[in-house]
């Protein structure tokens, strides 16, 4: 079984992995950030790094892709390679921070990998708002996160909900994190883990919308 979890800088992602991998006692793939050796030069200067930063998150992600089939262990993974090619290195683009040949260059990269791997079981996606997001990458004090501008959060929200609004490989949860505290509350993180069994087991459905069905949506309860 292979569980996904996507969302933007902030909306907790590392989190929750964490706290699934040890509810399920699953293996958790975390996003390699502390050993990438372009984040610090990237965060200074985004035009000059910014291919040679998406390029290693890439492949980091597809190798992690290639692990989990080789295993064939339960696992919980830390951000997607689909967040990198549809999200994180457009908007580069589009801001004017990676070159028209260098995003060419990469997305063609990214479609040969992506025809050789399988999607993830169950794909969980942590919406949260901007205000939130600023208020938990301060609360995590990441010294390379400090340059991060609200616009350049505002943008990857969009981009974000545009992207996960068409998601049609796999059954999709949907965790509004401004209402759902699950890093503070465990009768929260009991909802998502309810929400998770009923998708992975089949106990509470999704409406048949296609191939992934309708996403559920996870909210605190009242």
């Amino acid at each position: 079984m292979h569980i996904a979890i996507a969302g933007n800088i902030g909306a907790g992602k590392t989190t929750l992995t964490q706290l699934l991998a040890k509810h399920y006692k699953w293996d958790r793939l975390e996003e390699a950030v502390d050993n990438n050796p372009y984040l610090f030069d990237f965060y200074k200067d985004m035009s000059r790094w910014s291919f040679n930063l998406q390029v290693f998150f890439l492949n980091s992600r597809f190798e992690q892709l290639l692990e989990i089939r080789r295993s064939g262990r339960n696992v919980i993974q830390d951000r997607t390679i689909y967040e990198d090619a549809y999200i994180f290195a457009p908007n580069l683009h589009a801001m004017g921070l990676m070159t028209t040949r260098d995003f060419e260059n990469y997305f063609r990269l990214f479609q040969n990998m992506d025809s050789s791997i399988v999607a993830p079981d169950l794909m969980i996606y942590l919406r949260a708002s901007t205000e939130n997001l600023v208020s938990q990458i301060a609360e995590r004090g990441r010294d390379y996160e400090t340059s991060i501008s609200i616009d350049y959060l505002k943008r990857l929200n969009e981009r974000y909900e545009a992207w996960i609004s068409t998601y049609d490989k796999g059954k999709l949860l949907i965790v509004d994190v401004d209402d759902n505290r699950f890093h503070k509350s465990a009768e929260d993180l009991g909802t998502i883990i309810n929400a998770i069994d009923g998708e992975v087991h089949g106990l509470f459905p999704t409406e048949s919308n296609g191939k992934a069905g309708k996403p559920a949506l996870v909210r605190k309860k009242k």
